[in-house]
């Protein structure tokens, strides 16, 4: 009997502890099997959101009206690798859509009266970034215009004005020069080329590998590069979506409408300036970074175009003035005329008297004499 019992003891005990091991190796089981539910999950709906693939190179892919040579294997390598980094470098494509919407405006009229290709603005894009950045070698604005080349064609550049920060004029001073090398090579691309490595170097390039064409050329890596790079930042901001690109219009830049102020003459300080124009100097600077100093010399007295901007309130890319009304906007309006939508702060009047100049007349003085007391008489009084 006490075997017996010793039996379904050890019996007992191993059932338990099968029960038990059996059931962690469920929960195992359970865990494992939905991390791996989990997971793919995961898996599949990154899939769904974000796709990297190659980019399909359009077929008519030209500049300036220039066809590329696409039956070229060596040509395609290059053109692929421009549109695969600008495609995939989502941030700063999106920045330049959001400025292009901004600047392009400006630039295009220019362009147009100048006879220059429209394709020519992406140039501006890929000197600059349509930033008034200065590169290593001293290369200033939109443009990256040198300061010698500034001087030749009659911008002013020193440290109290600098005019390649002038989007207006150092687009026309791009225009001149690029009609003028378009001239010398016959091509809009070597034009475009020489814009960036510069007419000598262009030459000297040419001289020895005795070719004239741009994509028969063997150039440095950079301006190997620039005029592919060039079409494929036209191709991405001109078809945004079609390289996954979802931009709303409320989302881009926007110019600041501005009225202009003629000046002839030196301005002390541009901070009690802007204080005129109920602006600070900050404000005035970034509508008019040309101006390179907190003062105007203007020693010969010439005239200058500051823009100033105008009074008013965003709404949904609308603007209203303080009525909420849309204003409308004159493009210029004399120093001594008040820009018609500005609002005037009602002014307290300060009437100062003028001190008088006139001598006073002085008259003398009259002492008056003491007046004699009479006498008092002393009377007694009897106690």
């Amino acid at each position: 009997m006490k075997i017996l019992k010793n039996v379904l003891m050890v019996l007992g005990v191993i059932f338990v502890m099968g029960s038990l091991i059996f059931a962690v190796n469920s929960n195992a089981i359970k865990v494992s099997t939905t991390h791996k539910v989990v997971n793919d999950s995961i898996e599949r709906n990154v899939a769904s959101e974000y796709r990297i693939s190659s980019i399909d190179i359009p077929e008519d892919l030209n500049f300036a009206g220039e066809i590329v040579p696409q039956e070229d294997p060596e040509i395609m390598e290059r053109v692929d690798r421009e549109f695969l980094v600008n495609t995939y470098w989502q941030s700063n494509a999106l920045l330049l859509m959001k400025r292009a919407h901004k600047y392009f405006p400006v630039i295009e009229p220019i362009l147009a009266k100048n006879g220059i290709p429209d394709d020519f603005k992406y140039l501006a894009v890929a000197e600059s970034g349509l930033t008034n950045v200065v590169s290593h070698a001293g290369a200033t604005g939109f443009w990256q215009i040198m300061k010698e080349t500034g001087r030749e064609y009659g911008l002013e550049v020193n440290a109290n004005v600098d005019e390649r920060y002038h989007l207006e004029k150092s687009t026309e001073v791009a225009c001149e020069y690029l009609n003028k090398w378009k001239n010398k090579y016959g091509s809009w691309t070597l034009t475009a080329a020489a814009y960036n490595a510069g007419p000598g170097g262009i030459n000297k390039y040419m001289r020895i590998q005795k070719v004239d064409n741009y994509y028969d050329l063997l150039l440095g890596q950079e301006t190997g590069r620039y005029v592919f790079r060039i079409m494929a930042i036209k191709e991405i901001l001109s078809n945004p979506e079609k390289y996954g690109f979802q931009i709303d219009k409320e989302d881009m830049y926007n110019a600041v409408p501005t009225f202009t102020v003629d000046i002839d003459e030196p301005v002390s300080s541009f901070a009690d300036f802007a204080k005129e124009y109920e602006i600070n100097y900050k404000i005035l600077k970034r509508h008019n970074p040309w101006l390179r100093e907190p003062h105007l010399n203007n020693n010969s007295r010439k005239k200058y175009t500051i823009e100033i901007p105008k009074f008013k309130t965003f709404i949904k890319n609308v603007v209203f003035d303080s009525d909420n009304n849309e204003l409308f906007f004159p493009h210029s309006i004399s120093k001594s005329k008040k820009p018609v939508s500005k609002p005037s702060r009602p002014k307290r009047r300060i009437v100062r008297k003028k001190k008088s100049t006139a001598k006073r007349s002085v008259s003398k003085k009259t002492v008056k004499r003491p007046l004699k007391s009479k006498p008092v008489k002393k009377i007694k009084t009897r106690i």
